[in-house]
C-alpha cells in the first residue's frame, strides 16, 4: 500500500486545561464565587488540537510547533503521540498553559501562564513541507507562523493551503487557497488592514463584503467567514454574492475549539481534491456537530483513533452517535432513535423523523447497510448507496447523529446506543418490532407514530419507471 502523504499543520500549541466544578455560594471575604472542584482536565490547544482533530478524520498528520521543555510541554507530548508526528522548533521560555474555571459548564474566569518563542526552522520542516498534500497554518500570534512564514509562499503555490489567522498574527500568505476568520476575526483584521468597504454590520451581506476584501488585500483564493450558530460565508476577492452555508443544526454546548475543527476538516477536504464550496460545507457540518458533542472536552475525543478507522466498503456508526447518546443520557435528557432503509428519502420519511425528533432531546437514526437492505429488499436495491444515504438524513436538521449497521434488524446497535425510545412509523404495530423486545431490557419504550399514507420508496421507484403519461395517469 501506498504510503499516504501527509496533512501539515503548523501553528501555536498550547495546553488547555479546564478546573470544573459548582458554584453555590460566595467567599465571605470577597463577592467571589466559590468553585467545588469536581474534575480537572488538561489537552492541547492551539495548533496542537487542529492536528489531533485532522488526524481522527483519518488523515497522517504531522504537526510543526515549538514546545519546550516542562511539564506542560510533556503533557502535550504524551497526549499527541499516539496519532501526530511531532517536528519540533527550538522554543525558548514555557509553553502557554490556558486555565478555564467552570461552573456547571460554564466559564467563570479564564488565567493564562507561560510564554515562549519558537526559533527558525531547520531541514527537517523543509523536507516535511515538500511531502505535504496540504498544509494547515493555525495562527494563534504566538509566534510559529512567522518563524516559518517564508517557506510558506512555495507551498502555496504547490498544494491546498488552509490559514486560520489571529489578529495578533500575520497576514496569510499570498496563494492560499483558504482563509477561515471567525466574525470577529474577520472584523478586527479588516480594520487592522484598512481593506475598502469598513467594518460595521452583522448582516450576511456585510460579512461577505469583509470576506471578499480581506480575500483581494490578502492575495488568497477565497476567505471563509466563520459565524458560530449561523454557520459560514465563503467570499473570493471582488465578489458581490458570495456563498453562504447555513449550519445544519443548531448546537448548544461548548463552543471551544470548533475553529480548530473548522480548519481541519477545510483543510482535509482540499487536500482530497474538494473544492473550496465543497470544503466549506463538510466545515460548517463537522463543526455544529463537534459543539453538539461537547466540544473540545467531549468524553472520547481523547482516544486514540483506530488505525483502520476509515477502511472499509462504507460507513459504520458516526464517532458522535453513542457520544451524543451518553452526554444527553447524562444531562438527564431523552435519547431517541428511530431506523430503516432510508432509500429513496421522501415526505412520509421526514415527517416521521420531525415527529421523533419532538419525543426528545435527540434522534439518531440507525440506517441499514448496502448488504442488509439487499437481503430485505431483493436484487436491485438499495437505489441509493449508503454513503449517499447518510449524508442525505445527516444534513436534516431534525437528525443528530446516524449509525449504520449490517445486520437485518438494529438490536445489536441499539444495545450500544441504549434510546429511552425507538420510534417507528404508523405502518408497523408494536407486536411486529422486534426492537421493542430489546428496548426493554434497559426499561426503554417502543413508540408508533402516524405515517403520511401513500409515500413509500417501492411506489416512487415503481412511477420513476413509468413514461410520463402513464405517470400521470397512475396519480
Amino acid at each position: 500500500m501506498t504510503r499516504q502523504r501527509p496533512l501539515v499543520v503548523i501553528g501555536d500549541t498550547l495546553l488547555d486545561q479546564d478546573i470544573d466544578g459548582t458554584a453555590t455560594r460566595l467567599a465571605p471575604d470577597a463577592p467571589a464565587p466559590v468553585v467545588e472542584v469536581r474534575s480537572d482536565h488538561s489537552r492541547p490547544g492551539g495548533a496542537g488540537l487542529a492536528a489531533w482533530l485532522a488526524a481522527r478524520s483519518g488523515n497522517e498528520v504531522v504537526l510543526i510547533t515549538g514546545i519546550g521543555e516542562g511539564e506542560a510541554a510533556d503533557r502535550v507530548r504524551a497526549a499527541l503521540s499516539p496519532a501526530v508526528h511531532l517536528v519540533e522548533l527550538p522554543y525558548t521560555g514555557t509553553l502557554p498553559v490556558k486555565t478555564r474555571v467552570m461552573a456547571d459548564g460554564r466559564p467563570l474566569v479564564r488565567v493564562d501562564r507561560g510564554h515562549g518563542s519558537p526559533g527558525p526552522p531547520g531541514g527537517q520542516v523543509r523536507a516535511v513541507l515538500r511531502e505535504a498534500r496540504a498544509v494547515l497554518v493555525a495562527d494563534y500570534g504566538r509566534g510559529t507562523a512567522t518563524a516559518v512564514r517564508e517557506l510558506l509562499g512555495d507551498v502555496a503555490r504547490r498544494v491546498p493551503l488552509v490559514w486560520d489567522p489571529h489578529p495578533r498574527g500575520g497576514p496569510p500568505v499570498a496563494g492560499a487557497r483558504l482563509a477561515t476568520p471567525n466574525a470577529g476575526e474577520a472584523r478586527t483584521l479588516a480594520a487592522a488592514g484598512h481593506p475598502p468597504g469598513g467594518t460595521g454590520g452583522d448582516a450576511l451581506r456585510d460579512h461577505g463584503r469583509r470576506g471578499a476584501r480581506l480575500a483581494e488585500h490578502w492575495g488568497c483564493a477565497a476567505v471563509t467567514v466563520t459565524l458560530g450558530e449561523r454557520g459560514a460565508i465563503l467570499a473570493r476577492p471582488g465578489e458581490d454574492n458570495p456563498m453562504y452555508v447555513p449550519a445544519p443544526q443548531i448546537a448548544p454546548g461548548d463552543p471551544c475549539g470548533a475553529g480548530d475543527r473548522f480548519a481541519a476538516t477545510a483543510a482535509g477536504a482540499l487536500a482530497d481534491g474538494a473544492l473550496p464550496e465543497e470544503a466549506v460545507q463538510r466545515a460548517v457540518g463537522d463543526a455544529a456537530r463537534f459543539v453538539a458533542d461537547g466540544g473540545a472536552a467531549a468524553p472520547g475525543l481523547w482516544e486514540t483513533p483506530a488505525p483502520d478507522a476509515t477502511a472499509g466498503s462504507g460507513p459504520r456508526e458516526t464517532p458522535d452517535a453513542r457520544t451524543l447518546a451518553e452526554r444527553v443520557r447524562a444531562r438527564g435528557g431523552t435519547v431517541v432513535a428511530t431506523g430503516g432503509c432510508f432509500d429513496l428519502l421522501h415526505a412520509g420519511h421526514v415527517g416521521l423523523l420531525q415527529n421523533a425528533r419532538r419525543v426528545g432531546d435527540c434522534l439518531i437514526v440507525c440506517v441499514n447497510s448496502d448488504a442488509s437492505v439487499r437481503r430485505l429488499k431483493g436484487p436491485g436495491r438499495p437505489l441509493t448507496p449508503v454513503a449517499d444515504r447518510v449524508s442525505v438524513l445527516a444534513g436534516l436538521g431534525c437528525v443528530d447523529a446516524v449509525a449504520v449497521f449490517d445486520e437485518d434488524t438494529p438490536e445489536r446497535l441499539l444495545r450500544g446506543l441504549r434510546p429511552d425510545v425507538w420510534v417507528k412509523g404508523g405502518d408497523y404495530t408494536l407486536d411486529e418490532l422486534p426492537e421493542a423486545v430489546v428496548l426493554r431490557e434497559w426499561n426503554g419504550q417502543a413508540l408508533v407514530l402516524p405515517y403520511l399514507d401513500g409515500r413509500s420508496t417501492t411506489e416512487l421507484a415503481r412511477r420513476a419507471a413509468l413514461s410520463p403519461t402513464a405517470r400521470q395517469a397512475s396519480r
